[in-house]
């Protein structure tokens, strides 16, 4: 308590005793006036002592006050002014009104006048945002800001040595990698052990190499598998490389005629050494999955990044295989209720020819199935087999529309998704939510977005098609139902289109699905006859060829005007010719679609991999067939974008 609270009590104490004094006092001077007098004498004195004593006192804390208020008002300024952060004052217009002497080590004068952009671009637009706590680097400085946006004060919190801390601790996280060198057994199998030696240590070699390079520890666990183990900075370096460890390899691969290549995945973040080792094992399914030839980075939020993919993957699907998968799938057909199939949205040839082999396969096995249907969602590319078919009464009752098919779906159900494996791209994506049983087959690439927990997954991004993986099914199942000429036709169909015609995309094995399906009774000239096409839409595909532009010498990008609306069948089949004409290798078409949407399809003779050029812009597709669709933007728009990702590709392939 201080001394003015304590000098009130003080003082009414004294004038109590006083009180009480004066009381006995009259009693002494009537009873007894010489001891009055004496007791008078001596009240007096007291009573001129105490009143000293108070005024002494109270000078005494005056003073006491006045050397206080003094030294704190001094403290005041010398924490406003000598505070090891700053503070600054900034105006309506966001120009710095005041700032206190620490911050003016940032600037030669004074900052007074100066807008908030001299210290950073960001602080305005976040300080517009509401933020409360704003971080900037400033002249090799990490600030920490606390905004006070209605006094328009900022406070300025030197975070630099935790920034580095952070930072150190960032980059030293365990990053773990499996490395996989693709088609060592196929290569090998016929090697005699010098060779087969020969290869291993020049491989073994190269990877050694490159990770003493790097500072990676690195040990083979198998003939074909290494284990990588490093840190995020050594990754981030590995990135700016774009991992020229898969060309090193590729050409050590050219020089000996095999063709040798790496994928490797990689798991990063800031989780345990068990959850890093199933990321780097899934990035390295994911990479395989997608042809090989390249890396796979998956972080703890299951974002992906990918590098190389730079070569058309190689053929390497076995008769094995294939029976494998065939018999896979014919157990869960027989212990399903049901078998539902579906394709992409807006199905073309492969996704129509190919959801009528597996109608086939489940028939075939005494189990119902069904085909998920849109008659809403048909492009004028497949409208003549989609006539034909309903012409054929015993096939289109299994036609089913999507609304239907949630009506008889169950738990029990087996729901088949053919020539695509993204949810978002089903014909009906409830379907996938509704049953715990679910069977993949696909021929693209293997993209980030995935069907969630799917029973058998067959996807070979090395067919033609996925009309051809489910030919080669067909031959291993049960030959109680025969294919009608219509069903193999609509397979065959499916292949044809897919590949150009037995141009683009084609193995052996293509030619092998075409030969079963003509011997079960293909018509080609059926064929041709779905493939035509009216004279209005070749001169809507001549008038966008019209249109179309050289990009950096050999890319054709053909752009449709505004408000012209195009379906995928018809930029799609623009995107094929471009590709046919002279001096080009890649070709991009650009329009509306119905949906709202900007379609791109994308094309190229395997030099430029539009596949990674499409994913960049939410698509995906194959290293020489890709397409993206993207909502909320103009055709202007897309093209500034994929030129700029162009730009991006060109400089990423020149700087490796």
């Amino acid at each position: 308590m201080s001394d003015k609270q304590k000098r009130p009590k003080l003082r009414t104490h004294v004038w109590v005793i006083y009180l009480l004094s004066i009381i006995l006092l009259s009693v002494a001077w009537y009873f007894q006036w010489i001891l009055g007098i004496v007791m008078t004498i001596l009240l007096a004195v007291s009573l001129y002592y105490s009143i000293r004593s108070e005024q002494a006192l109270q000078d005494e804390a005056e003073k006491y006050i006045t050397t206080l208020s003094y030294r704190i008002k001094k403290v005041g300024e010398e924490a406003l002014l000598e505070m090891p952060f700053g503070i600054i004052l900034f105006s309506e217009d966001y120009k710095i009104e005041w700032a206190n002497p620490y911050m003016n080590q940032f600037d030669d004068g004074t900052l007074v006048g100066d807008s908030l952009h001299t210290l950073s671009e960001d602080l305005i637009p976040m300080i517009k945002e509401n933020k409360d706590k704003i971080w900037f680097e400033l002249q090799g400085y990490v600030f920490e800001t606390v905004v006070k946006k209605e006094e328009r004060l900022l406070y300025l919190f030197d975070r630099t040595e935790q920034s580095e801390l952070q930072t150190q601790y960032r980059n030293e996280q365990t990053v773990l990698g499996f490395i996989f060198l693709d088609n060592y057994e196929e290569i090998t199998q016929n090697m005699n052990d010098t060779s087969k030696s020969h290869l291993n240590s020049q491989v073994t070699s190269v990877l050694n190499e490159w990770s003493k390079k790097y500072g990676l520890y690195l040990k083979r666990t198998s003939q074909e598998r290494f284990l990588a183990v490093g840190t995020k900075q050594i990754l981030e370096q590995l990135e700016k490389g774009k991992f020229e460890i898969l060309d090193e390899v590729r050409e050590l691969s050219g020089e000996r005629n095999t063709p040798v290549t790496l994928s490797i995945g990689v798991g990063v973040g800031d989780v345990d050494l068990p959850t890093l080792g199933e990321l780097a094992q899934s990035s390295l399914d994911l990479a395989l999955g997608r042809g090989g030839d390249q890396v796979a980075i998956k972080d703890e939020s299951g974002k992906v990044r990918f590098y190389g993919g730079k070569t058309n993957p190689m053929e390497k699907r076995t008769r094995v295989r294939a029976r494998v998968i065939s018999h896979a799938l014919k157990e869960l057909i027989k212990a399903s209720d049901n078998v539902i199939i579906m394709g992409h949205k807006a199905p073309d040839m492969d996704s129509l020819g190919s959801a009528i082999g597996i109608l086939n396969i489940a028939l075939a096995n005494d189990v119902p199935g069904y085909i998920v249907f849109d008659p809403e969602d048909v492009d004028t590319g497949v409208h003549r087999v989609v006539k034909a078919i309903k012409q054929d009464k015993e096939l289109w009752q299994y036609f089913i529309d999507p609304d239907e098919s949630e009506s008889i779906i169950n738990n029990r159900s087996l729901v088949v998704v053919v020539d695509t494996h993204r949810p978002s791209m089903v014909a009906n994506e409830v379907l996938l939510q509704k049953s715990d049983y679910k069977v993949v087959i696909d021929h693209h690439r293997r993209g980030e977005d995935f069907i969630e927990n799917p029973t058998l997954v067959y996807m070979e991004p090395y067919a033609s098609s996925t009309a051809e993986l489910v030919t080669e099914l067909l031959e291993y199942q049960p030959k109680k139902l025969k294919l009608s000429m219509l069903e193999a036709t609509a397979l065959l169909a499916g292949i044809i289109v897919d590949t150009k015609s037995f141009t683009l995309r084609t193995g052996s094995r293509t030619f092998d699905a075409a030969s079963y399906l003509r011997a079960k009774g293909a018509d080609t000239v059926l064929v041709q006859e779905f493939m035509k096409e009216d004279m209005e839409v070749y001169i809507k595909r001549s008038k966008l060829i019209e249109r179309a532009e050289m990009y950096r010498g050999q890319i054709a990008i053909a752009k449709a005007e505004k408000g012209q609306v195009h379906g995928p069948v018809l930029i799609a089949q623009t995107a094929d010719i471009l590709l046919t004409m002279s001096g080009i290798a890649a070709s991009f078409v650009i329009s509306e679609r119905r949906d709202g949407r900007v379609g791109i399809s994308a094309r190229s003779l395997g030099d430029i991999n539009v596949q990674v050029i499409m994913e960049k812009m939410n698509g995906g597709g194959h290293l020489t067939n890709a397409a993206t669709q993207i909502a909320d933007i103009t055709v202007d728009e897309a093209e500034q974008m994929l030129k700029q990702i162009l730009d991006e590709y060109y400089e990423g392939s020149d700087s490796e």
